[in-house]
């Protein structure tokens, strides 16, 4: 098998790792519903449920990619439904500056997404799940911003 054969049967087998941090009110309950629902979305997402999308701090974000993420996704309340009135509002502001950054350093901004998904949107969030993984799965595995261990 040649060193071409090769690397690509590995670039095949490889699924993304992605981190959601989901809002505890809205997103992680939407989650809780597609899960209870049965709705599919795939195995490579790991969750980190937050108490309110503003407590995602960029640095969390920075330190996913760091310890390998392929991809981030930052899902909370749609605005104006925040459990804590204004909290999605300083997510949104922040995050849109935050994208700006990364994409500085050279991350694709495909690798980080912020989303609005209520309580009730059970098929939405196992929709935008599916989505970001194709998305993250056609960039391919990131490389910046890993630790040299």
């Amino acid at each position: 098998m040649s060193v071409t054969e090769k690397s690509l049967q590995e670039k095949q087998a490889w699924e993304p790792l992605i981190v959601a941090f989901c809002c505890n009110w809205c997103s992680y309950a939407g989650g809780d519903l597609a899960g209870t629902s049965r709705m599919p979305y795939p195995a490579n997402i790991r969750v980190i449920r937050v108490p309110c999308s503003s407590r995602v701090n960029p640095m969390m974000v920075l330190r996913a990619f760091q310890r390998g993420a392929d991809g981030v996704l930052v899902a909370g309340c749609h605005p104006g439904d925040c459990h804590y009135t204004s909290g999605n509002y300083y997510t949104r502001r922040r995050m849109s500056v935050f994208r700006r950054l990364l994409e500085y350093t050279g991350i694709e901004p495909e690798r980080f997404q912020v989303t609005w998904i209520s309580g009730s949107e059970g098929a939405k969030f196992a929709q935008v799940m599916n989505r970001v993984t194709e998305e993250v799965r056609a960039l391919g595995p990131n490389r910046k911003l890993r630790d040299a261990r």
